[in-house]
């Protein structure tokens, strides 16, 4: 299925769009990610730090399959996200690495950010997975609000070295319904 999908599309809804990230996009991504609170729940708290952020920015360049998030009023950057595929489900694709401004939460952004890339996935996989640090609590209730379902606590090398996540699917057949 990898052969017809393009890791980076460009897509677009009424109120966001996504596109290949850019070395050009480090300034305005970081000015988001530059919020000690949005990384509360992540495995690595001190991303916020422009030193921190500079090599999580080069490491979603160097994967060339990174997206920003851009707000379509205004046109800022306002969040980044990818597709990847995990070792454990090789024919099927994964979404992950995302974070939005705060200022996003709560609202619809998030929703609106995974039916734009559910909708895209589903037209060549069956199955999406979310993998999700155990302590982040607030991406499970995100990825269970939007039909996630807790499959298993696994350890995976996603971000460069074996750590525990815990696995969320959604299957078409479901997101469809």
């Amino acid at each position: 299925m990898l052969d017809n999908f393009t890791i980076q599309p460009n897509l677009k809804s009424e109120s966001i769009s996504l596109r290949p990230l850019h070395e050009s996009d480090f300034s305005g991504l970081y000015k988001c990610a530059a919020d000690r609170k949005l990384w509360e729940g992540h495995p690595s708290k001190d991303r916020y730090q422009e030193s921190e952020f500079k090599t999580r920015f080069n490491s979603a360049i160097d994967s060339n399959a990174a997206l920003v998030i851009l707000d379509t009023l205004t046109d800022n950057i306002i969040g980044s996200s990818r597709f990847y595929v995990e070792d454990s489900e090789p024919s099927d694709i994964s979404v992950g690495f995302t974070f939005i401004a705060r200022q996003y939460w709560g609202g619809n952004t998030n929703y609106e950010l995974k039916k734009l890339m559910l909708a895209y996935a589903f037209r060549y996989f069956d199955s999406v997975w979310f993998h999700i640090d155990p302590s982040n609590i607030r991406s499970q209730k995100a990825t269970q609000k939007i039909g996630g379902v807790f499959c298993r606590e696994a350890i995976s090398n996603i971000s460069g070295e074996p750590l525990p996540y815990v696995f969320y699917k959604i299957e078409k057949k479901s997101w469809f319904q």
